[in-house]
């Protein structure tokens, strides 16, 4: 699993190696917590919390004190986080964290500002060598991102999401028109394709590529998407035609994968389209050229995710496992982590997963 703040102070270390002291032992955690909290700190009235809130846990009666106490330490917290976080391994100190994160989440629209949507923005929030540090972390060790390469979105100031047929900046004109014949009708060129949550020029193996991030935030965004591409009786004509491109494109895609890996592959229009189609598109980029990364991220923990049917990803092996068993029915398991050469260029589906506050209150540096 990936830690955003490791990779923006440039260390990448892993969680594990962090410097410790983030909660101290003993029986009443958010005691210790602010004991730890004052003693670096020095201030008196929190030390003086701590010990009635303590007190008032040992004695059941106390019940009144116990709230008092507690209602006063998360005063507490709210005043003198940026203190505790400063001493435990330099977090931002500014209080007002909350309100900036706050501010960049509301620039989405009202039905996007939760669950993997503002999480891919903020991954791709920040100054371009911050940037470019968090995605070579994600796909490290198969490609690195530099801060000249270009990423669709780019934080909260240009949110659009990547179609690649429309996307210059990404790939050259003559790319762009190639894909968009590949996937549509010759009279409906200019038509919507799949939108991939990040995509990022790289290198792969020292050769320029492409880096292509599907993320999800809880496990209803896979259970939705095990059916195929809809195709309503009173369709367009338009939306028909597409219907027989994409379904031939698809097709072709799942012969040249399965020549390539000598696995058996049966991605299709009809089913699990979304999957389907993304390893589709990568797989038509090395037709022409270009060397893919292709990453299945899982932002674990996402507990604003509270809706009923939603349930946050626990841990990276909740989210591996989620989508092992999504992807079963169109590819065998040992698809994922390995370096496939598939039309002579470099494919590498990966899993990967990321712990990402994303909310008001939370602790993710900006």
């Amino acid at each position: 699993m990936v830690t955003l703040g490791d990779t923006e102070q440039g260390r990448g270390r892993p969680e594990d190696q962090r410097k410790p002291g983030r909660r101290v032992a003993g029986s009443n955690p958010l005691a210790a917590r602010y004991s730890t909290a004052c003693t670096r700190a020095g201030i008196a009235a929190i030390v003086t919390a701590a010990v009635s809130f303590a007190m008032a846990g040992r004695n059941p009666q106390s019940r009144a004190c116990l709230l008092r106490t507690n209602s006063f330490l998360h005063g507490a917290e709210r005043q003198f986080s940026h203190i505790v976080q400063a001493w435990q391994g330099g977090i931002p100190k500014q209080p007002a964290r909350g309100r900036q994160m706050s501010i960049l989440i509301e620039r989405l629209n009202a039905r996007e500002r939760r669950g993997s949507k503002p999480r891919c923005h903020l991954l791709t929030h920040g100054s371009s060598d911050v940037v470019a540090a968090r995605l070579t972390s994600l796909a490290a060790p198969f490609a690195s991102v530099a801060p000249t390469d270009r990423w669709m979105p780019d934080g909260f100031e240009n949110t659009a999401e990547c179609q690649l047929d429309k996307a210059p900046q990404l790939l050259s004109d003559a790319l762009c028109v190639r894909l968009a014949k590949w996937w549509l009708p010759t009279n409906a060129q200019g038509a919507r394709t799949p939108n991939f949550d990040i995509a990022s020029t790289c290198k792969i193996g020292g050769a320029r590529g492409l880096l292509l991030i599907e993320a999800k935030a809880h496990a209803m965004e896979l259970v939705n998407e095990i059916g195929g591409r809809q195709l309503k009786e009173d369709a367009s004509a338009q939306r028909k035609a597409s219907h027989i491109t994409i379904g031939a494109a698809i097709d072709s895609a799942g012969i040249g994968l399965g020549a390539a890996t000598r696995l058996s592959w049966k991605i299709s229009r009809d089913s699990h389209y979304q999957m389907s189609n993304r390893f589709a598109w990568a797989w038509k980029l090395t037709e022409l050229g270009m060397p893919v990364v292709l990453i299945y991220l899982g932002f674990i923990r996402a507990y604003d995710m509270s809706k009923p049917g939603e349930v946050p990803f626990a841990d990276a092996g909740a989210w591996e496992s989620a989508t092992t068993s999504h992807s079963g029915p169109l590819f065998p398991t040992e698809v994922w982590g390995r370096r496939w050469l598939v039309n002579g260029l470099p494919l590498i589906p990966l899993i990967r997963s990321l712990d990402l506050p994303c909310s008001a209150g939370s602790d993710t540096r900006l």
